[in-house]
């Protein structure tokens, strides 16, 4: 609809603009109209081209990702000139740092229980063979067995208590000592494992201890995430131990309006959850600044990389005092990663639970079926006859594609089957919206494209 709509105003323009002052109708030239509309019809399906303005009419798309053009005063490629794309964070100067000049803060709050201190060294490492805990490192400290033995203060200790977690996960039990010493880590665990809790709440025992934020000054804690939909789960875990603890938390990303999280962020707040692509828009245009800035989290940051994230990144550490504490998350531990955590963690702790070679979760059962492309669709339909057969049960299929993605929706809800599709061009309203069916019930099938990979609690 929309590509028929644009078409008649590409006719419509290019036909006032070239139409001849005084021609006969024998000596008049190739219309106009149909020139444009060919032109169109050969363009590629995925770029519509808007006549007015000869850029792509899907401005938004990939600015997540840290592609098009900088905004807030910086200068748009024309379609001839040789630069295809605006360069995330140009710019962003790279901050030399005097730590002499700059205030001291505290990063170490850990105080050992007295229960774990009598635990020896065979029980604690029988403990980490039970979880399939491996650490490397100098001067780990114990994993804590239970809540109380972390110390953390008596309301987040109250917001346990009415979630009925009975105790902490593997990556929560060794992660949270070693976060609240102040040491950088490296987490690597299977997603659902209990990775936010492993950082905010450390992050909300730092920030406690931190002077208070002034007019004018940035977060205390930075969370990066690599999608809208994973930032977004971060902020609603961070909420409620937010209210509780009196600290203020947003979610900043693309695809929403800019308006609330600028006003967020000018009134102040301690924990910021990001994704790349936004925070450097507001780093440019000055909205917000990083100098508070000595907690800092890269959540999922595998991902992040499969995103092409890595030059938004760099951009954004360099705007960080290099003494802050640096935590990375991860569920896989690819030579990238490393490469990251060499970058920007100094003598950190690594924590691997599972194996350490990449694996499948042995908690799901995979079955995998090798066929031809044309049967994938009739074999799609009778495993969701068989899987729709029980009531309540809920299923996500993953496309490579978002054209991929349209076309298998529509063909499944054209078929009667409750199926709505979410990828990256649509707005965040409608994925919103449509996360909100899926996990409610009301659409149990969800077809998306990798968007969907991390953060769907």
């Amino acid at each position: 609809r929309s590509l028929v709509v644009q078409l008649r105003l590409v006719s419509s323009v290019s036909f006032l603009r070239c139409r001849p002052r005084k021609a006969s109708p024998s000596s008049r030239p190739f219309p106009a109209t149909c020139r444009t509309l060919f032109y169109i019809l050969r363009s590629p399906p995925t770029a519509t081209i808007d006549a007015m303005s000869g850029y792509s009419s899907d401005r938004d798309r990939g600015r997540d990702r840290g592609f098009g053009a900088p905004r807030f005063g910086g200068s748009r490629a024309g379609p001839l000139s040789g630069k295809k794309f605006g360069n995330p964070g140009e710019k962003l100067v790279k901050k030399k740092w005097n730590l002499d000049e700059l205030p001291k803060f505290e990063k170490n709050f850990y105080q050992e229980h007295p229960d774990l201190a009598r635990r020896t060294a065979q029980e604690v490492e029988t403990y980490r063979r039970s979880k399939e805990i491996t650490v490397r490192g100098h001067n780990c400290p114990k994993p804590v067995l239970n809540f109380y033995e972390a110390n953390f203060p008596a309301n987040v200790m109250d917001v346990i208590a009415r979630q009925n977690f009975t105790e902490p996960t593997a990556i929560q039990a060794q992660g949270w000592p070693v976060a609240l010493s102040g040491l950088d880590m490296v987490g690597v665990a299977q997603t659902g494992s209990g990775k936010t809790l492993s950082y905010l709440l450390p992050a909300i025992v730092h920030i406690n201890h931190q002077p208070f934020l002034e007019r004018g000054d940035g977060p205390i804690c930075l969370v990066l995430a690599p999608t809208r939909e994973l930032a977004q789960q971060v902020q609603q875990v961070a909420a409620e131990y937010c209210r509780a603890c009196r600290l203020k938390s947003t979610c900043i990303y693309g695809g929403a309006p800019k308006g609330p999280q600028i006003r967020d962020l000018e009134r102040g707040v301690e924990i910021c959850i990001a994704t790349p692509g936004r925070l450097i828009d507001f780093l440019e245009c000055g909205k917000t600044n990083l100098r508070r800035t000595t907690y800092l989290v890269l959540d999922e940051a595998d991902r992040m990389l499969d995103m092409g994230f890595e030059p938004q990144i760099r951009k954004i550490v360099d705007q960080i005092r290099p003494d802050r504490q640096t935590l990375m998350w991860s569920a896989t531990w690819p030579k990238e990663v490393r490469q990251l955590a060499e970058d920007f963690l100094k003598d950190y702790i690594h924590i691997n639970i599972g194996a350490l070679e990449l694996s499948a979760n042995h908690n799901i059962l995979q079955i995998v079926d090798v066929c031809h492309d044309v049967e994938k669709d009739e074999k799609l339909i009778r495993l969701m006859e068989e899987i729709m057969s029980e009531k309540e049960n809920k299923t996500i299929v993953f496309v490579e594609t978002k054209r991929r993605c349209d076309e298998l929706t529509r063909k499944m809800r054209r078929d009667g089957w409750p199926a709505m599709g979410i990828h990256g061009d649509k707005s965040q309203q409608e994925r919103d919206w449509v996360l909100n069916e899926f996990k409610h019930g009301k659409a149990p099938i969800l077809i998306a494209t990798d968007v969907a990979s991390r953060g769907l609690g």
